[in-house]
């Protein structure tokens, strides 16, 4: 495909955004799965811009870690070994405890009624199951512990909890989920929603950590990390 004149005349930034765009999107939503060779050529033909600006998207994404460049053969997907899961969501269930903790005692009754909305909204979704609603639950759920950890009063903790939580994980856990694990992914956090308004440091902890555990539980349950067909709607 020769890209069309409007693209080479367009600015280099803003045909990095494109292919950047379009690499990482289909990454998160399985289009590429992990191990996947991505080729230049087939990259710069989806995104409708040259090859450069794909060589540049895919070593931004090799520096967020959802790519892995291999001299001699190219960019894959990034793919995780069982050790790796268990160590990533080990940390990840130490820092979301800590900071859902702090945050019990800092969210503000604004961030707590944000909060309820977004329970509410993701419980909504898991219920009616429209079209692409899984994709829908992980954008809430991550403004969900985005809002958490903004409002947790400790801004090097909240840096320290974005570098170690991975989006593709978290994408990859929902798609993972049996219909009893997403309804208890919905109840931990209305429930976590509660431990704030109660201002209970522990319980908030305790629900977050098992939370994280659960979904630690629902990825690692299947090595292959290929991402499942999404449910059908009712």
């Amino acid at each position: 495909m020769t890209p069309s004149t409007d693209i080479e005349t367009a600015p280099p930034e803003t045909a990095l955004t494109r292919a950047y765009t379009t690499i990482r999107t289909g990454i998160l939503h399985g289009r590429f799965t992990p191990g996947d060779r991505l080729r230049e050529e087939h990259l710069a033909e989806m995104s409708g811009v040259s090859r450069t600006p794909v060589r540049e998207a895919l070593r931004r994404l090799a520096t967020e870690g959802l790519v892995e460049l291999t001299p001699g053969l190219g960019a894959f997907v990034s793919s995780w070994s069982i050790a790796d899961l268990e160590n990533i969501f080990a940390v990840r269930a130490l820092l979301e405890a800590a900071v859902a903790e702090q945050a019990a005692r800092h969210l503000a009754p604004a961030d707590l009624d944000a909060l309820d909305d977004l329970a509410a909204r993701m419980e909504d979704l898991a219920a009616g199951r429209p079209a692409g609603f899984l994709d829908r639950i992980t954008g809430l759920n991550h403004d969900f512990h985005t809002r958490i950890a903004a409002a947790c009063g400790n801004d090097r903790l909240a840096g320290l909890l974005t570098q170690t939580v991975d989006l593709i994980l978290v994408h990859r856990t929902f798609r993972r989920y049996h219909d009893r694990q997403l309804a208890r992914s919905m109840a931990h956090h209305r429930e976590l929603v509660d431990a704030f308004r109660a201002r209970d440091a522990d319980w908030a902890g305790a629900v977050m950590r098992a939370h994280v555990h659960a979904a630690r539980h629902a990825l690692v349950a299947d090595l292959s990390l290929s991402p499942p067909a999404e449910p059908k709607a009712p």
